[in-house]
């Protein structure tokens, strides 16, 4: 289940992001760890670390519409079903959203197809595709098709998606690593030729 951060501020989900700043700095001054002595102290900075969270998420538009996309559409707990089962429906949700052109709310689909079947190559896949096209989730999709290349070695679709992100992330090592890798299943493909060829010319 999606942690639901108005519960944590106790705050309503229509709440503006100035309720929501004026709402933190008031459990702010109350909740400092500096405010508690001894074992006190522990639970004030787990809590003020939660509630701080919260702020951040909540504040960040793009992160926020995430977190709200989770609480309107909970994971099935592991017990409900097959944990393959439950990637293949967020699998398909997040495919429904990217064809619409629905980035971030496909990516949040494929994140949640991961979290259901870490070992599936195909969600990781899926999430970099979406995640790497919000710019705020760039740093995701480059985890995630690393992720999707560790576990399909062999699979020249997941090294040129690779190739591409990390060569537009400003790592043209590790993407000319991905593009050499990706040749050996796709010889002919002209693009990541064409590809490999413009990040040695930039050496």
């Amino acid at each position: 289940m999606a942690t639901d951060y108005y519960s944590i501020l106790n705050i309503a989900p229509s709440s503006s992001v100035q309720q929501i700043r004026a709402r933190f700095l008031e459990l702010a001054r109350s909740r400092h760890p500096d405010l508690f002595p001894g074992e006190a102290k522990a639970k004030a900075e787990s809590d003020f670390q939660a509630i701080t969270e919260a702020f951040n998420v909540l504040t960040d538009g793009e992160r926020r519409r995430l977190h709200d996309q989770a609480l309107a559409n909970p994971m099935p707990s592991r017990s409900a079903g097959d944990p393959r089962q439950m990637a293949k429906v967020f699998l398909q949700r997040g495919g429904k959203s990217y064809r619409e052109g629905e980035f971030s709310a496909a990516a949040a689909e494929f994140s949640r197809a991961t979290q259901a079947d870490p070992d599936s190559a195909t969600a990781w896949f899926n999430l970099a595709l979406a995640s790497g096209r919000v710019e705020s989730l760039r740093s995701q999709s480059l985890s995630a098709i690393a992720r999707a290349c560790e576990l399909d070695r062999m699979n020249g679709s997941y090294l040129k998606l690779a190739g591409r992100l990390f060569s537009e992330g400003g790592m043209p090592l590790r993407a000319e690593r991905y593009y050499r890798s990706a040749l050996r299943w796709l010889s002919e493909d002209q693009e990541v030729t064409d590809a490999l060829a413009r990040l040695q010319k930039n050496r």
